[in-house]
Protein backbone atom coordinates (compact mmCIF):
# COMPACT_ATOMS: atom_id res chain seq x y z
CA UNK A 1 0.00 0.00 0.00
CA UNK A 2 1.45 3.35 -1.09
CA UNK A 3 2.11 5.96 1.61
CA UNK A 4 2.85 9.69 1.47
CA UNK A 5 3.10 12.63 3.83
CA UNK A 6 1.50 16.03 3.25
CA UNK A 7 0.94 19.17 5.27
CA UNK A 8 -2.77 19.35 4.52
CA UNK A 9 -5.14 16.79 3.00
CA UNK A 10 -8.33 18.31 1.57
CA UNK A 11 -11.23 15.92 1.03
CA UNK A 12 -13.68 17.41 -1.44
CA UNK A 13 -12.95 19.54 -4.52
CA UNK A 14 -15.96 21.82 -4.46
CA UNK A 15 -15.81 25.58 -3.89
CA UNK A 16 -14.75 25.29 -0.23
CA UNK A 17 -12.05 22.74 -0.99
CA UNK A 18 -10.75 24.69 -3.97
CA UNK A 19 -10.59 27.97 -2.04
CA UNK A 20 -8.56 26.26 0.67
CA UNK A 21 -6.31 24.35 -1.72
CA UNK A 22 -5.54 27.41 -3.82
CA UNK A 23 -4.69 29.55 -0.78
CA UNK A 24 -2.39 26.86 0.62
CA UNK A 25 -0.76 26.14 -2.73
CA UNK A 26 0.00 29.82 -3.33
CA UNK A 27 1.71 29.89 0.07
CA UNK A 28 3.92 26.93 -0.79
CA UNK A 29 2.16 24.46 1.51
CA UNK A 30 2.37 20.77 0.58
CA UNK A 31 -1.29 19.93 -0.07
CA UNK A 32 -3.19 16.99 -1.53
CA UNK A 33 -6.78 17.31 -2.79
CA UNK A 34 -9.06 14.33 -3.43
CA UNK A 35 -12.60 14.14 -4.77
CA UNK A 36 -14.99 11.34 -5.63
CA UNK A 37 -16.21 13.01 -8.84
CA UNK A 38 -14.31 12.08 -12.01
CA UNK A 39 -14.27 15.73 -13.16
CA UNK A 40 -15.38 19.23 -12.22
CA UNK A 41 -19.08 20.08 -12.31
CA UNK A 42 -20.16 20.49 -15.93
CA UNK A 43 -23.46 22.30 -15.33
CA UNK A 44 -25.76 23.60 -12.60
CA UNK A 45 -25.07 23.50 -8.88
CA UNK A 46 -24.19 26.78 -7.15
CA UNK A 47 -23.82 29.87 -9.31
CA UNK A 48 -23.89 33.17 -7.37
CA UNK A 49 -20.91 35.17 -6.10
CA UNK A 50 -21.70 37.94 -3.62
CA UNK A 51 -19.88 41.33 -3.45
CA UNK A 52 -17.64 40.40 -0.51
CA UNK A 53 -16.66 37.14 -2.17
CA UNK A 54 -15.67 39.06 -5.31
CA UNK A 55 -13.37 41.10 -3.08
CA UNK A 56 -11.89 37.85 -1.78
CA UNK A 57 -11.35 36.63 -5.35
CA UNK A 58 -9.60 39.93 -6.05
CA UNK A 59 -7.29 39.36 -3.11
CA UNK A 60 -6.12 36.12 -4.77
CA UNK A 61 -5.80 37.71 -8.22
CA UNK A 62 -8.83 35.81 -9.55
CA UNK A 63 -11.51 38.49 -9.84
CA UNK A 64 -10.64 39.64 -13.36
CA UNK A 65 -11.44 36.24 -14.86
CA UNK A 66 -14.55 35.84 -12.71
CA UNK A 67 -15.91 39.19 -13.89
CA UNK A 68 -15.00 38.44 -17.50
CA UNK A 69 -16.70 35.05 -17.63
CA UNK A 70 -19.64 35.73 -15.33
CA UNK A 71 -22.83 37.78 -15.53
CA UNK A 72 -23.26 40.91 -13.42
CA UNK A 73 -26.62 40.96 -11.66
CA UNK A 74 -27.26 44.64 -10.93
CA UNK A 75 -31.04 45.03 -10.64
CA UNK A 76 -33.66 43.22 -8.55
CA UNK A 77 -37.30 43.28 -9.65
CA UNK A 78 -40.42 42.22 -7.77
CA UNK A 79 -43.70 40.93 -9.20
CA UNK A 80 -46.88 40.33 -7.25
CA UNK A 81 -50.51 39.36 -7.99
CA UNK A 82 -52.44 41.77 -10.21
CA UNK A 83 -55.80 41.75 -11.96
CA UNK A 84 -54.70 39.44 -14.78
CA UNK A 85 -51.88 37.49 -13.22
CA UNK A 86 -48.63 38.97 -11.94
CA UNK A 87 -47.55 42.58 -12.44
CA UNK A 88 -44.41 44.59 -11.73
CA UNK A 89 -44.31 46.07 -8.23
CA UNK A 90 -40.83 47.52 -7.92
CA UNK A 91 -37.27 47.67 -9.29
CA UNK A 92 -34.37 48.27 -6.87
CA UNK A 93 -30.58 47.78 -6.86
CA UNK A 94 -29.71 44.15 -6.18
CA UNK A 95 -27.00 45.05 -3.65
CA UNK A 96 -27.88 47.28 -0.70
CA UNK A 97 -24.43 47.49 0.92
CA UNK A 98 -23.13 51.08 0.54
CA UNK A 99 -19.44 50.24 0.92
CA UNK A 100 -19.40 47.35 -1.57
CA UNK A 101 -16.51 47.71 -3.99
CA UNK A 102 -18.43 45.59 -6.47
CA UNK A 103 -22.09 46.69 -6.16
CA UNK A 104 -23.56 43.62 -7.84
CA UNK A 105 -23.61 39.84 -7.71
CA UNK A 106 -21.82 37.75 -10.32
CA UNK A 107 -23.46 34.57 -11.60
CA UNK A 108 -21.45 31.78 -13.18
CA UNK A 109 -22.00 28.05 -12.96
CA UNK A 110 -20.02 26.18 -10.33
CA UNK A 111 -17.88 24.22 -12.78
CA UNK A 112 -16.54 27.42 -14.34
CA UNK A 113 -15.76 28.81 -10.87
CA UNK A 114 -13.97 25.58 -9.97
CA UNK A 115 -11.91 25.84 -13.16
CA UNK A 116 -10.72 29.32 -12.14
CA UNK A 117 -9.31 27.80 -8.97
CA UNK A 118 -8.04 24.70 -10.74
CA UNK A 119 -5.96 26.70 -13.22
CA UNK A 120 -4.52 28.81 -10.39
CA UNK A 121 -3.63 25.69 -8.40
CA UNK A 122 -2.03 23.97 -11.38
CA UNK A 123 0.28 26.96 -11.82
CA UNK A 124 1.42 26.26 -8.25
CA UNK A 125 1.86 22.55 -8.97
CA UNK A 126 -1.31 21.24 -7.30
CA UNK A 127 -4.01 19.14 -8.98
CA UNK A 128 -6.95 17.03 -7.80
CA UNK A 129 -6.72 13.26 -7.36
CA UNK A 130 -9.97 11.78 -8.67
CA UNK A 131 -12.09 9.75 -8.48
CA UNK A 132 -10.99 8.92 -4.96
CA UNK A 133 -12.73 8.52 -1.60
CA UNK A 134 -11.54 8.21 2.01
CA UNK A 135 -12.29 4.95 3.79
CA UNK A 136 -10.65 5.43 7.20
CA UNK A 137 -9.45 8.35 9.35
CA UNK A 138 -7.40 8.09 12.51
CA UNK A 139 -5.88 10.71 14.83
CA UNK A 140 -2.74 9.80 16.76
CA UNK A 141 -3.31 11.09 20.33
CA UNK A 142 0.45 11.16 20.98
CA UNK A 143 1.03 13.59 18.10
CA UNK A 144 -1.96 15.91 18.35
CA UNK A 145 -0.14 18.51 20.45
CA UNK A 146 2.82 18.83 18.08
CA UNK A 147 1.96 21.03 15.07
CA UNK A 148 4.96 19.66 13.16
CA UNK A 149 3.76 16.05 13.46
CA UNK A 150 1.71 14.17 10.87
CA UNK A 151 -0.99 13.41 13.41
CA UNK A 152 -3.78 12.28 11.04
CA UNK A 153 -3.79 9.05 9.05
CA UNK A 154 -6.29 8.72 6.19
CA UNK A 155 -6.77 5.69 3.95
CA UNK A 156 -7.86 6.61 0.42
CA UNK A 157 -9.42 4.37 -2.22
CA UNK A 158 -9.04 4.94 -5.97
CA UNK A 159 -12.40 4.35 -7.63
CA UNK A 160 -10.84 3.99 -11.08
CA UNK A 161 -7.15 3.14 -10.60
CA UNK A 162 -4.79 3.09 -13.55
CA UNK A 163 -3.31 -0.24 -14.57
CA UNK A 164 -0.57 -1.13 -12.14
CA UNK A 165 -1.67 1.54 -9.68
CA UNK A 166 -2.44 0.34 -6.13
CA UNK A 167 -6.17 0.62 -5.34
CA UNK A 168 -5.54 2.27 -1.98
CA UNK A 169 -3.02 4.62 -0.45
CA UNK A 170 -2.29 5.99 3.01
CA UNK A 171 -1.84 9.71 3.54
CA UNK A 172 -0.33 11.00 6.74
CA UNK A 173 -1.25 14.66 7.16
CA UNK A 174 -0.60 17.35 9.69
CA UNK A 175 -4.12 18.68 9.08
CA UNK A 176 -7.23 17.45 7.26
CA UNK A 177 -10.00 19.64 5.85
CA UNK A 178 -13.33 17.95 5.10
CA UNK A 179 -15.03 19.99 2.38
CA UNK A 180 -17.02 17.02 1.12
CA UNK A 181 -20.56 18.39 1.05
CA UNK A 182 -23.79 18.04 2.96
CA UNK A 183 -23.42 14.26 3.29
CA UNK A 184 -19.82 14.68 4.48
CA UNK A 185 -17.94 11.44 5.12
CA UNK A 186 -15.45 13.36 7.26
CA UNK A 187 -18.17 14.78 9.49
CA UNK A 188 -19.85 11.40 9.90
CA UNK A 189 -16.58 9.59 10.57
CA UNK A 190 -15.89 12.04 13.41
CA UNK A 191 -19.44 11.62 14.74
CA UNK A 192 -20.20 15.34 14.50
CA UNK A 193 -23.94 16.00 14.69
CA UNK A 194 -25.88 18.37 12.44
CA UNK A 195 -28.26 20.46 14.53
CA UNK A 196 -31.42 21.94 13.04
CA UNK A 197 -34.39 20.77 11.03
CA UNK A 198 -35.79 20.16 7.60
CA UNK A 199 -38.43 22.58 6.43
CA UNK A 200 -41.63 21.87 4.52
CA UNK A 201 -40.50 24.00 1.58
CA UNK A 202 -39.81 22.16 -1.68
CA UNK A 203 -38.29 23.83 -4.71
CA UNK A 204 -37.28 22.90 -8.21
CA UNK A 205 -34.48 24.46 -10.25
CA UNK A 206 -34.12 24.66 -14.03
CA UNK A 207 -31.25 26.12 -16.08
CA UNK A 208 -32.10 26.97 -19.68
CA UNK A 209 -31.95 29.58 -22.43
CA UNK A 210 -35.53 30.89 -22.17
CA UNK A 211 -38.03 31.70 -24.87
CA UNK A 212 -40.29 34.20 -23.16
CA UNK A 213 -42.00 37.59 -23.38
CA UNK A 214 -41.24 38.31 -19.71
CA UNK A 215 -39.56 41.76 -19.75
CA UNK A 216 -37.34 41.32 -16.67
CA UNK A 217 -35.82 37.99 -17.66
CA UNK A 218 -32.28 39.42 -17.37
CA UNK A 219 -32.71 40.76 -13.83
CA UNK A 220 -32.80 39.05 -10.49
CA UNK A 221 -36.55 38.70 -10.17
CA UNK A 222 -38.73 37.58 -7.29
CA UNK A 223 -42.25 36.52 -8.23
CA UNK A 224 -45.01 36.02 -5.67
CA UNK A 225 -48.12 34.70 -7.32
CA UNK A 226 -51.28 32.98 -6.19
CA UNK A 227 -49.93 29.86 -7.92
CA UNK A 228 -46.67 29.87 -5.93
CA UNK A 229 -43.37 31.71 -5.82
CA UNK A 230 -40.56 31.79 -8.37
CA UNK A 231 -37.19 33.43 -8.73
CA UNK A 232 -35.17 34.31 -11.82
CA UNK A 233 -31.37 34.34 -11.71
CA UNK A 234 -29.77 35.46 -15.01
CA UNK A 235 -26.56 33.60 -15.72
CA UNK A 236 -23.57 33.81 -18.04
CA UNK A 237 -24.35 34.11 -21.73
CA UNK A 238 -28.07 33.73 -22.37
CA UNK A 239 -28.68 31.16 -19.64
CA UNK A 240 -31.29 31.79 -16.95
CA UNK A 241 -32.00 29.84 -13.78
CA UNK A 242 -35.57 29.46 -12.53
CA UNK A 243 -36.33 28.57 -8.91
CA UNK A 244 -39.85 27.17 -8.73
CA UNK A 245 -41.88 26.49 -5.60
CA UNK A 246 -43.57 23.07 -5.56
CA UNK A 247 -46.39 21.54 -3.60
CA UNK A 248 -45.18 18.77 -1.33
CA UNK A 249 -47.65 16.17 -2.50
CA UNK A 250 -46.39 16.51 -6.06
CA UNK A 251 -42.71 15.92 -5.34
CA UNK A 252 -42.52 13.80 -2.17
CA UNK A 253 -42.71 10.05 -1.97
CA UNK A 254 -45.38 9.37 0.66
CA UNK A 255 -43.60 6.27 1.99
CA UNK A 256 -40.06 7.58 2.38
CA UNK A 257 -40.83 11.28 2.84
CA UNK A 258 -37.99 12.08 0.44
CA UNK A 259 -37.93 14.03 -2.81
CA UNK A 260 -38.72 11.70 -5.70
CA UNK A 261 -37.18 12.99 -8.92
CA UNK A 262 -39.13 10.40 -10.86
CA UNK A 263 -42.28 12.39 -10.11
CA UNK A 264 -40.93 15.57 -11.64
CA UNK A 265 -38.71 16.52 -14.54
CA UNK A 266 -37.75 19.82 -16.16
CA UNK A 267 -40.86 19.89 -18.36
CA UNK A 268 -43.13 19.56 -15.34
CA UNK A 269 -41.13 22.22 -13.48
CA UNK A 270 -41.52 24.62 -16.39
CA UNK A 271 -45.24 23.94 -16.45
CA UNK A 272 -45.50 24.95 -12.78
CA UNK A 273 -43.51 28.11 -13.55
CA UNK A 274 -45.87 28.99 -16.42
CA UNK A 275 -48.79 29.13 -13.99
CA UNK A 276 -46.90 31.47 -11.66
CA UNK A 277 -45.78 33.80 -14.49
CA UNK A 278 -49.18 34.32 -16.14
CA UNK A 279 -49.94 36.40 -18.21
CA UNK A 280 -46.35 36.04 -19.48
CA UNK A 281 -45.37 32.96 -21.44
CA UNK A 282 -42.44 30.56 -21.41
CA UNK A 283 -42.06 28.33 -24.46
CA UNK A 284 -40.24 25.03 -24.13
CA UNK A 285 -36.52 25.66 -24.71
CA UNK A 286 -34.32 23.70 -27.09
CA UNK A 287 -32.72 21.99 -24.11
CA UNK A 288 -32.60 22.03 -20.33
CA UNK A 289 -29.01 22.54 -19.21
CA UNK A 290 -29.61 21.23 -15.68
CA UNK A 291 -32.40 20.70 -13.19
CA UNK A 292 -33.01 19.39 -9.70
CA UNK A 293 -35.54 19.28 -6.85
CA UNK A 294 -34.71 19.77 -3.18
CA UNK A 295 -36.20 20.26 0.28
CA UNK A 296 -34.81 23.20 2.24
CA UNK A 297 -32.86 22.04 5.29
CA UNK A 298 -31.44 24.43 7.89
CA UNK A 299 -28.71 22.82 9.98
CA UNK A 300 -25.35 23.67 11.57
CA UNK A 301 -22.73 21.18 12.74
CA UNK A 302 -22.26 20.93 16.50
CA UNK A 303 -18.56 21.65 16.01
CA UNK A 304 -16.29 22.53 13.10
CA UNK A 305 -13.09 20.80 14.18
CA UNK A 306 -11.63 17.98 16.21
CA UNK A 307 -8.47 18.71 18.22
CA UNK A 308 -7.60 21.52 15.77
CA UNK A 309 -6.35 18.78 13.43
CA UNK A 310 -9.40 17.86 11.37
CA UNK A 311 -11.77 20.58 10.17
CA UNK A 312 -15.02 20.63 8.25
CA UNK A 313 -16.11 23.47 6.01
CA UNK A 314 -18.87 24.52 3.64
CA UNK A 315 -21.92 22.32 3.24
CA UNK A 316 -20.24 19.76 5.49
CA UNK A 317 -20.99 22.02 8.46
CA UNK A 318 -23.98 24.19 7.41
CA UNK A 319 -26.92 23.78 5.04
CA UNK A 320 -29.65 26.27 4.16
CA UNK A 321 -31.81 27.48 1.29
CA UNK A 322 -30.11 28.87 -1.84
CA UNK A 323 -32.52 31.79 -2.33
CA UNK A 324 -30.26 34.45 -0.86
CA UNK A 325 -27.21 33.12 -2.68
CA UNK A 326 -25.24 32.22 0.44
CA UNK A 327 -24.24 28.55 0.06
CA UNK A 328 -21.15 28.76 -2.13
CA UNK A 329 -20.18 32.12 -0.65
CA UNK A 330 -20.37 30.88 2.93
CA UNK A 331 -18.41 27.77 1.95
CA UNK A 332 -15.56 29.62 0.26
CA UNK A 333 -15.34 32.17 3.04
CA UNK A 334 -15.09 29.34 5.57
CA UNK A 335 -11.85 28.15 4.06
CA UNK A 336 -10.64 31.67 3.26
CA UNK A 337 -10.86 32.17 7.03
CA UNK A 338 -9.18 28.85 7.80
CA UNK A 339 -6.35 28.79 5.26
CA UNK A 340 -4.15 31.56 6.66
CA UNK A 341 -4.48 30.15 10.16
CA UNK A 342 -3.32 26.73 8.94
CA UNK A 343 -0.37 28.41 7.22
CA UNK A 344 0.64 30.21 10.43
CA UNK A 345 0.56 26.94 12.37
CA UNK A 346 2.52 25.12 9.65
CA UNK A 347 5.17 27.83 9.46
CA UNK A 348 5.51 27.93 13.22
CA UNK A 349 4.30 31.53 13.27
CA UNK A 350 1.57 30.59 15.76
CA UNK A 351 0.49 27.73 17.95
CA UNK A 352 -2.50 25.47 17.45
CA UNK A 353 -4.60 27.81 19.60
CA UNK A 354 -4.96 30.20 16.66
CA UNK A 355 -6.91 27.48 14.85
CA UNK A 356 -9.60 27.59 17.54
CA UNK A 357 -10.70 30.94 16.12
CA UNK A 358 -11.88 29.21 12.91
CA UNK A 359 -14.76 27.48 14.66
CA UNK A 360 -15.33 30.46 16.95
CA UNK A 361 -15.79 32.84 14.02
CA UNK A 362 -17.36 30.69 11.33
CA UNK A 363 -19.78 28.68 13.48
CA UNK A 364 -21.26 31.90 14.89
CA UNK A 365 -21.61 33.17 11.33
CA UNK A 366 -23.28 29.90 10.27
CA UNK A 367 -25.77 30.14 13.13
CA UNK A 368 -26.56 33.74 12.15
CA UNK A 369 -27.00 32.56 8.57
CA UNK A 370 -29.49 29.88 9.60
CA UNK A 371 -31.44 32.38 11.72
CA UNK A 372 -31.61 34.69 8.73
CA UNK A 373 -32.51 31.84 6.40
CA UNK A 374 -35.42 30.72 8.57
CA UNK A 375 -37.05 34.12 8.20
CA UNK A 376 -36.05 34.58 4.57
CA UNK A 377 -37.25 31.14 3.43
CA UNK A 378 -40.57 31.68 5.22
CA UNK A 379 -41.13 35.00 3.48
CA UNK A 380 -39.96 33.70 0.13
CA UNK A 381 -42.07 30.58 0.21
CA UNK A 382 -45.14 32.18 1.82
CA UNK A 383 -48.26 33.06 -0.11
CA UNK A 384 -48.53 36.74 -1.12
CA UNK A 385 -50.90 39.07 0.68
CA UNK A 386 -54.05 39.69 -1.36
CA UNK A 387 -57.60 40.84 -0.64
CA UNK A 388 -58.57 37.23 -0.07
CA UNK A 389 -55.42 36.37 1.90
CA UNK A 390 -54.70 39.17 4.35
CA UNK A 391 -52.41 36.91 6.36
CA UNK A 392 -49.99 36.50 3.45
CA UNK A 393 -46.59 38.10 2.89
CA UNK A 394 -46.85 41.82 2.07
CA UNK A 395 -44.47 43.13 -0.58
CA UNK A 396 -43.43 46.03 1.66
CA UNK A 397 -42.34 43.58 4.36
CA UNK A 398 -40.49 41.40 1.86
CA UNK A 399 -38.68 44.38 0.34
CA UNK A 400 -37.79 45.69 3.79
CA UNK A 401 -36.22 42.34 4.66
CA UNK A 402 -34.41 42.21 1.30
CA UNK A 403 -32.82 45.59 1.94
CA UNK A 404 -32.31 45.22 5.69
CA UNK A 405 -30.42 41.98 5.27
CA UNK A 406 -28.40 43.37 2.35
CA UNK A 407 -25.28 43.88 4.43
CA UNK A 408 -25.45 40.28 5.61
CA UNK A 409 -26.31 38.60 2.30
CA UNK A 410 -23.67 40.61 0.41
CA UNK A 411 -21.06 39.48 2.92
CA UNK A 412 -20.06 43.09 3.51
CA UNK A 413 -21.57 43.23 7.00
CA UNK A 414 -20.14 39.99 8.42
CA UNK A 415 -18.82 40.86 11.86
CA UNK A 416 -16.51 38.63 13.92
CA UNK A 417 -16.73 38.71 17.70
CA UNK A 418 -13.90 39.69 20.02
CA UNK A 419 -11.11 37.12 20.31
CA UNK A 420 -7.31 37.01 20.40
CA UNK A 421 -7.30 38.18 16.76
CA UNK A 422 -10.16 40.70 17.08
CA UNK A 423 -9.67 43.46 19.69
CA UNK A 424 -12.50 45.97 20.01
CA UNK A 425 -10.56 48.43 22.18
CA UNK A 426 -9.81 51.88 20.74
CA UNK A 427 -12.56 51.63 18.11
CA UNK A 428 -13.05 55.41 18.40
CA UNK A 429 -9.61 56.01 16.84
CA UNK A 430 -11.06 54.95 13.50
CA UNK A 431 -14.73 55.24 14.28
CA UNK A 432 -16.08 54.17 10.88
CA UNK A 433 -13.76 51.20 10.33
CA UNK A 434 -15.53 48.46 12.27
CA UNK A 435 -13.16 46.14 14.07
CA UNK A 436 -14.15 42.57 13.18
CA UNK A 437 -15.49 43.53 9.74
CA UNK A 438 -13.65 43.51 6.44
CA UNK A 439 -11.53 46.56 5.56
CA UNK A 440 -13.63 48.72 3.22
CA UNK A 441 -12.40 50.01 -0.16
CA UNK A 442 -10.89 53.48 -0.46
CA UNK A 443 -8.86 55.38 -3.04
CA UNK A 444 -5.48 56.74 -1.93
CA UNK A 445 -2.66 58.35 -3.92
CA UNK A 446 0.90 57.02 -4.01
CA UNK A 447 3.17 59.90 -2.94
CA UNK A 448 6.08 58.85 -5.17
CA UNK A 449 4.31 58.74 -8.55
CA UNK A 450 0.80 60.09 -7.91
CA UNK A 451 -0.93 56.88 -8.97
CA UNK A 452 -4.43 56.39 -7.61
CA UNK A 453 -4.39 53.19 -5.53
CA UNK A 454 -7.36 51.15 -4.30
CA UNK A 455 -6.66 50.30 -0.66
CA UNK A 456 -8.15 46.81 -1.04
CA UNK A 457 -5.55 46.08 -3.72
CA UNK A 458 -2.98 46.54 -0.96
CA UNK A 459 -4.58 43.57 0.84
CA UNK A 460 -3.56 40.55 -1.24
CA UNK A 461 -4.13 37.21 0.44
CA UNK A 462 -0.39 36.66 0.86
CA UNK A 463 -0.64 35.47 4.51
CA UNK A 464 0.62 38.83 5.84
CA UNK A 465 -1.05 41.23 8.22
CA UNK A 466 -1.29 44.78 6.85
CA UNK A 467 -0.47 47.67 9.20
CA UNK A 468 -1.78 51.05 8.04
CA UNK A 469 -0.21 53.95 9.90
CA UNK A 470 -2.42 57.00 9.37
CA UNK A 471 0.14 59.53 10.58
CA UNK A 472 -2.15 62.49 11.08
CA UNK A 473 0.04 65.50 11.80
CA UNK A 474 2.18 63.65 14.35
CA UNK A 475 5.99 64.16 14.28
CA UNK A 476 7.13 61.57 11.75
CA UNK A 477 10.57 60.89 13.24
CA UNK A 478 9.13 59.98 16.64
CA UNK A 479 6.39 57.90 15.00
CA UNK A 480 9.01 56.06 12.94
CA UNK A 481 10.94 55.19 16.07
CA UNK A 482 7.79 53.87 17.75
CA UNK A 483 6.89 51.70 14.77
CA UNK A 484 10.39 50.45 14.02
CA UNK A 485 10.27 47.86 16.78
CA UNK A 486 7.13 46.37 15.32
CA UNK A 487 8.71 46.05 11.89
CA UNK A 488 11.87 44.47 13.26
CA UNK A 489 10.03 41.97 15.42
CA UNK A 490 7.06 41.00 13.21
CA UNK A 491 8.23 42.02 9.75
CA UNK A 492 8.12 38.45 8.39
CA UNK A 493 4.35 38.48 8.79
CA UNK A 494 3.47 42.18 8.53
CA UNK A 495 3.39 44.63 5.61
CA UNK A 496 3.46 48.29 6.68
CA UNK A 497 1.86 51.21 4.83
CA UNK A 498 2.02 54.90 5.72
CA UNK A 499 -0.96 57.16 4.93
CA UNK A 500 -0.31 60.88 5.16
CA UNK A 501 -3.18 63.38 5.49
CA UNK A 502 -3.79 66.02 2.83
CA UNK A 503 -2.43 68.61 5.27
CA UNK A 504 1.07 67.21 4.63
CA UNK A 505 0.83 67.75 0.89
CA UNK A 506 4.28 69.33 0.71
CA UNK A 507 6.11 66.17 1.82
CA UNK A 508 7.77 63.80 -0.67
CA UNK A 509 8.09 60.12 0.11
CA UNK A 510 11.79 60.72 0.81
CA UNK A 511 10.79 62.97 3.71
CA UNK A 512 9.21 60.00 5.46
CA UNK A 513 11.52 58.12 7.90
CA UNK A 514 12.85 54.78 6.66
CA UNK A 515 10.84 52.86 9.27
CA UNK A 516 7.66 54.27 7.73
CA UNK A 517 8.65 53.67 4.10
CA UNK A 518 9.75 50.05 3.63
CA UNK A 519 9.21 50.67 -0.11
CA UNK A 520 8.41 53.78 -2.15
CA UNK A 521 5.04 52.31 -3.18
CA UNK A 522 3.92 52.01 0.45
CA UNK A 523 3.85 55.73 1.23
CA UNK A 524 0.39 57.08 0.40
CA UNK A 525 -1.51 60.30 0.83
CA UNK A 526 -5.17 61.03 1.39
CA UNK A 527 -5.72 63.35 -1.56
CA UNK A 528 -7.60 63.44 -4.85
CA UNK A 529 -6.00 61.97 -7.95
CA UNK A 530 -4.57 64.24 -10.65
CA UNK A 531 -7.98 64.52 -12.35
CA UNK A 532 -9.70 65.41 -9.10
CA UNK A 533 -12.12 62.55 -9.69
CA UNK A 534 -11.53 60.24 -6.73
CA UNK A 535 -9.78 60.00 -3.40
CA UNK A 536 -9.14 62.64 -0.76
CA UNK A 537 -11.63 61.48 1.86
CA UNK A 538 -10.02 58.45 3.54
CA UNK A 539 -9.51 60.07 6.96
CA UNK A 540 -13.10 61.34 7.01
CA UNK A 541 -14.57 58.10 5.64
CA UNK A 542 -12.72 56.02 8.19
CA UNK A 543 -13.47 58.40 11.07
CA UNK A 544 -9.81 59.22 11.75
CA UNK A 545 -8.84 62.61 13.12
CA UNK A 546 -6.41 64.30 10.72
CA UNK A 547 -4.39 65.65 13.64
CA UNK A 548 -4.32 62.58 15.88
CA UNK A 549 -4.07 59.80 13.27
CA UNK A 550 -4.46 56.09 14.03
CA UNK A 551 -3.06 52.62 13.35
CA UNK A 552 -5.29 50.07 11.63
CA UNK A 553 -4.27 46.40 11.63
CA UNK A 554 -5.84 44.22 8.93
CA UNK A 555 -5.69 40.44 9.14
CA UNK A 556 -4.48 38.25 6.25
CA UNK A 557 -8.12 37.52 5.32
CA UNK A 558 -8.92 41.24 4.96
CA UNK A 559 -10.74 41.69 8.30
CA UNK A 560 -9.81 44.45 10.72
CA UNK A 561 -8.12 42.92 13.75
CA UNK A 562 -7.58 46.05 15.84
CA UNK A 563 -7.07 49.81 15.80
CA UNK A 564 -4.88 51.88 18.06
CA UNK A 565 -3.84 55.49 18.69
CA UNK A 566 -0.39 56.41 17.39
CA UNK A 567 1.11 56.54 20.87
CA UNK A 568 0.14 52.90 21.58
CA UNK A 569 2.35 50.97 19.17
CA UNK A 570 3.08 48.71 22.13
CA UNK A 571 -0.59 47.60 22.13
CA UNK A 572 -0.14 46.46 18.53
CA UNK A 573 2.93 44.50 19.60
CA UNK A 574 0.91 42.94 22.43
CA UNK A 575 -1.83 42.02 19.95
CA UNK A 576 0.62 40.18 17.69
CA UNK A 577 2.42 38.57 20.61
CA UNK A 578 -0.83 37.06 21.90
CA UNK A 579 -0.95 34.58 19.00
CA UNK A 580 2.29 34.91 17.00
CA UNK A 581 5.61 33.17 17.62
CA UNK A 582 8.16 35.62 16.20
CA UNK A 583 10.79 35.78 18.94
Amino acid sequence: MAEREVDVLIIGAGPAGFMCANALAQAGIKVKVVDQRPSTVMAGQADGIQPRTIEVFQSYGLAERLLREGNKMILATFYNPGENGIELTERVPDVTAPTARYPYEVTLHQGAIENIFLDSMKAAGVDVSRPMIPTALELDPDKIGDPTAHAVKVVLKHLDPLEGEPPTEVVRAKFVVGADGAHSWVRKSLDIAMEGAQTKYIWGVVDMVPRTNFPDIRTKCVVHSESGSCMIIPREGDVVRLYIQLEGRDAIDATSGRVDKNRFGPHQLLEVARKAFRPYTFDTPDEFHWWTIYIIGQRVASKFSVDERVFIAGDACHTHSPKAGQGMNASMNDTHNLAWKLIYALRGWSGLSLLKTYEFERRKYAQDLINFDVEWAHMFSGKPRTELNQGGVAHADFLRAFQTFGGFTSGIGIHYAESPIVRYANQACAAHVVVGQRMPPQILVCVADYRAVELQDLLPSNTHFKLFVFTGCAPLDALGEAVEGLVVRFGRAVDLFTVLPSELRGLTFMDVPLALRPHWSKVLRDQKDTRGAQGGDAYATFGIDTQAGAIICVRPDGYVGMVAPLDQADSVAAYFSSFMNMD
